[in-house]
């Protein structure tokens, strides 16, 4: 409870006017007590009436789960336990700082022409991964005569995890593209250039005789044909860097987040496709490390493993992360490496260690593009701090662009995609590989 506007306006003006009437007319200090009286009784009076008139019945409504980047709904039914609702109800979240409701966190909720039942709701952003409370809600409404501004604290004890984004594995939108690869104009292209042997079949006109299998064709008296297909069971590495660079907020979201998102759909779309995942982080040092699984019996593991992806705030070892990668594996592989870097001169060590796993193993470098840096390159006003800017800009661009051509040179094929853009990107860029017999 603390006093309205209201309020403080009458005492304001009732102070006023018990100084000016007490020096000029000092008889009339009776009148001047009985008016502060009254104002007193108003006051106690009111709260009184508000105390036992305004009680009110909250439901909330949270979901327990939500992916992060998204939004989800915090309903509020609000109802009174006697008579009606108050004409306006203002409500404030007690929340941590992770699940963003914009400048104020202030929501108003008003209530129907009966004031007997109304229901709200609060957008909650959830911007980083992990399992963040609701500790309270705050309401505060106008008294009967509006003289107090009734407040009142509720315990809400609610939770929610927040996790990984995988709403492009629910909605299908992975499978449709992966979809050609398996039954499609681009399997039966794939039918015949491949290198894994798929079966035999009677030659016809118009088939490569250099496809002939002579030895079969004797044998059976016939010509026959090796019929081949794309190569299945691959070994694929999602290798993501958890340093601090991965921290950084991008279009609303840390990098790193991004790029565990675009690995689960990545797990998800090699498990169509037949292929074995596994997953290896790093920082300053190796963190995880999960050997190769079929793509769909690897991908409950991973979502567990990346929710739980900490947010490192030290520098990135690619030396000794690296190393450690080409130690431990046996076979030739596709990596796929996120990472990132500031410029071609801290690129440098990356650079080589990329160059060595090269070597043995097929490497998809990808990183994250800026698109604010565009946008800085061509500033719509020309002042003195704008020019210097895209001047910057430029010149962080021309050196990302002299990395990413060096990796090119090197085997390495790159991705530079836009926040937005990189999970469609890098699935595009899996069915190419796949389609090309790349690994």
């Amino acid at each position: 409870m603390r006093p309205s506007s209201r309020l403080i306006a009458l005492a304001l003006i009732l102070t006023a006017v018990t100084v000016i009437t007490s020096v000029w007319w000092p008889d009339m200090s009776l009148p001047l007590a009985c008016a502060w009286l009254a104002l007193a009784v108003l006051t106690v009076g009111d709260l009184t009436l508000s105390s036992f008139s305004s009680r009110m019945r909250i439901e909330i409504d949270l979901p327990r789960q939500g992916f992060v980047g998204q939004t989800v709904q915090l309903t509020l039914d609000i109802s009174p336990r006697k008579r009606s609702l108050p004409a306006k109800i203002e409500t404030r979240l007690d929340l941590a700082p992770e699940l963003a409701v914009g400048d104020s966190r202030l929501a108003v909720a008003t209530s129907d022409a009966e004031r007997k039942h109304t229901k709200t709701s609060i957008s909650l952003r959830l911007t980083k991964r992990g399992q963040y409370a609701i500790h309270n809600l705050w309401l505060k409404w106008p008294s009967r005569l509006k003289l107090l501004d009734m407040i009142a604290r509720m315990p809400i004890k609610k939770e929610i995890t927040v996790m990984p984004d995988i709403s492009p594995v629910l909605s299908g939108a992975i499978q449709t593209q992966i979809l050609p690869l398996e039954a499609g104009q681009k399997d039966l292209r794939l039918r015949g250039e491949g290198s894994e042997f798929h079966q035999l079949r009677e030659f016809a006109t118009g088939m490569d005789p250099r496809s002939i299998d002579w030895k079969r064709s004797a044998r059976m008296r016939s010509l026959v044909v090796r019929e081949m297909r794309a190569e299945r069971n691959h070994q694929i590495i999602l290798c993501v860097d958890s340093g601090r660079l991965m921290a950084e907020q991008l279009a609303g979201l840390p990098k790193l987040d991004r790029a565990i998102n675009a690995t689960l759909a990545m797990c998800w779309a090699a498990g169509l496709a037949g292929d074995l995942v596994g997953f290896y982080s790093f920082d300053s040092r190796p963190r995880l490390f999960v050997p190769a699984l079929p793509g769909r019996s690897a991908f409950p593991r991973l979502q567990t493993l990346c929710a739980q992806l900490r947010y490192e705030t030290q520098e990135t070892n690619h030396t000794l992360g690296l190393t450690h990668l080409s130690g431990r594996l046996k076979r030739r592989s596709l990596i796929v490496i996120f990472s990132d870097f500031v410029d071609s001169i801290t690129a440098e060590l990356m650079i080589e260690n990329i160059q060595v796993l090269a070597r043995h193993h097929f490497i998809v470098y990808v990183a994250l593009r800026d698109p604010m840096l565009a946008k800085l390159t061509e500033p719509e006003e020309m002042t003195l701090d704008t020019v210097a800017r895209s001047v910057a800009a430029r010149q962080i661009l021309q050196e990302r662009r002299a990395v990413l051509e060096k990796l090119a040179r090197l085997g390495v094929l790159c991705l530079d995609s836009t926040p937005d853009a990189l999970t469609a990107d890098l699935v595009a860029r899996y069915i190419e590989i796949k389609s090309r017999e790349m690994i």
